[in-house]
């Protein structure tokens, strides 16, 4: 029986990167088949040609032993190919049932939309895989986890046997995350075959059933999870040994940087989201918020950065009140902000990559006199920091919505770091980014905290928040139930802590 997906050859080439050389694959009815690679190791490029978003340069794809041309989704989705992209492809203000329909509506009496119909099936397939999900609920209402169970729904509908997800860990929390997992397995179990692309080696190692390794747009290796280990797989994508724990001597705290007293905060639906938090951040350490993701973190951070104004409470940086200023005074004050939703509040996606480098400094001396920007200053100070961290682009004069979301990562971590700074705050930092590059922006947050700045980190990484932090705050409903010294606590206490569970633990502040 052939296998149920080849890719033979497949080449592709953007102006000045070879995504794809020469690129060979096979998927198998059934079976879970894990794309691990750096960003920018041609991961995404390759499914996009499978997809019908690209077009190969050279190379043939085979289905169920015949060669197809494959020139659009459409093509790809008639072929019984699907695909669940990292950044969700929904309508947040039409319902689950809008969502799925959409362009293969269901049709009664030759002029209505038969919803109920669609529903129904939709209930259907919720039910033989494992996926629940209301269909009448609207997108907007629906937790990041849930959304991409209607994304796959969506495939479902559509009969696709061969599924695609991209990076699709990303935006959720563990237990999303091992949630996702069960349903892969089901589907698996049910015959469907899965190419699952992501760069989390805990994830290949416990989902999949083969591992096919790209590097700078080749393959590397096929392996399984029963011949390879963590380190293995690191060095494969990375081509040198990485180091996986972080290395960082003792905190020494200094001066309090941020103080945050009482913090009262609104969410969108004008909802308490933070409700009294109090804490403290000196410099030279760094304090982690650990919570299941929608517990007021995002709230907390905008109320931090001036992208929200608090209700109540008071906000500090160096003794001066900034409960209400504007983002760009706070950054005058030395605040640096990683963002969480990299694409809404990190960059201006159709700005060259060189313009989003610069973009909190743009009106500062070297870029700018006065109304006057200074292109060359920008152009050269934009080449230093995409090669001083890594930031993989054919030029910096390249759109920024042309980027791998690692890549478009990179930018703002390589904005943020390059100017003095006193505190940072950073939500999610290495989201969507490799093993590699998670060592390097470690390694980097580190040196900041060394340096004597005060760090705020905010993840739903436990891994993340333990290995880097000094002090950890966690967060549960909107309030901070416990800080903790990171050494006196392990995984399980912070993980009942974060569930609102009393812990025998010492609360300190």
């Amino acid at each position: 029986m052939p296998p149920v997906l080849e890719l033979r050859g497949m080449t592709k080439a953007f102006p000045g990167v070879l995504a794809n050389d020469h690129i060979d694959l096979t998927l198998e009815q059934g079976e879970i088949h894990a794309l691990l690679g750096e960003n920018g190791a041609g991961k995404t490029t390759l499914m996009n040609l499978l997809y019908g978003l690209y077009q190969p340069d050279e190379g043939e794809i085979v289905v169920r032993g015949q060669p197809v041309s494959i020139h659009s989704p459409t093509d790809a989705i008639a072929q019984g190919i699907g695909m669940v992209h990292q950044h969700f492809m929904l309508i947040p203000v039409l319902t689950v049932t809008e969502n799925v329909m959409l362009g293969v509506e269901s049709i009664k009496n030759g002029i209505f939309l038969d919803r109920a119909a669609a529903a129904q099936r939709i209930r259907d397939i919720s039910q033989q895989y494992g996926l629940a999900v209301d269909p009448d609920a609207y997108v907007k209402d629906l937790p990041v986890g849930v959304q991409q169970r209607v994304e796959i729904i969506k495939l479902l509908y559509r009969h696709a046997d061969i599924l695609i997800l991209d990076e699709p860990t990303a935006v959720l929390t563990p237990q999303e995350a091992d949630e996702l997992f069960k349903v892969m397995r089901s589907l698996a179990a049910q015959g469907k075959s899965i190419i699952f692309i992501t760069h989390k080696l805990r994830e290949v190692l416990a989902i999949a059933d083969r591992i096919t390794v790209l590097r700078l747009g080749r393959v590397v290796g096929t392996t399984t999870p029963q011949a390879a280990d963590e380190a293995m797989l690191a060095r494969m994508m990375v081509g040198r040994q990485v180091i996986l724990t972080v290395q960082k001597k003792p905190a020494t705290p200094g001066e309090v940087v941020l103080t945050v007293k009482d913090l009262h905060v609104l969410d969108d639906r004008r909802q308490l989201a933070v409700r009294g938090a109090s804490f403290e951040v000196r410099a030279g350490e760094i304090l982690g918020v650990a919570g299941v993701q929608g517990n007021g973190q995002t709230e907390l951070v905008e109320a931090l950065t001036g992208l929200r104004s608090p209700v109540a409470g008071q906000v500090q940086i160096l003794g001066q009140d900034v409960t209400h200023a504007t983002p760009r005074a706070i950054l005058e004050k030395g605040v640096a902000h990683v963002p969480e939703d990299r694409q809404r509040d990190g960059l201006v996606l159709s700005f060259p990559v060189a313009d989003n480098l610069v973009l909190n400094t743009y009106y500062l001396p070297p870029f700018a006199t006065g109304i006057v920007m200074h292109k060359e200053a920008v152009l050269a100070a934009a080449i230093e920091r995409a090669q001083q961290f890594d930031v993989r682009t054919p030029s910096v004069k390249a759109l920024t919505s042309t980027l791998s979301g690692g890549n478009q990562q990179k930018v703002i971590v390589a904005r943020e770091f390059s100017r003095p700074i006193k505190l940072l705050i950073a939500s999610q930092p290495t989201r969507g980014l490799d093993v590699g590059s998670i060592e390097y922006i470690h390694n980097r947050i580190v040196a900041k905290r060394d340096e004597g700045t005060a760090v705020l980190l905010v993840s739903p990484e436990l891994d993340e928040i333990m290995s880097l932090s000094d002090r950890i705050a966690v967060m549960y409903r909107g309030q901070i139930v416990a800080i903790l010294p990171a050494r006196e606590v392990t995984k399980e206490q912070l993980g009942l802590l974060m569930a609102g569970a009393e812990v025998g633990v010492e609360r300190a502040a």
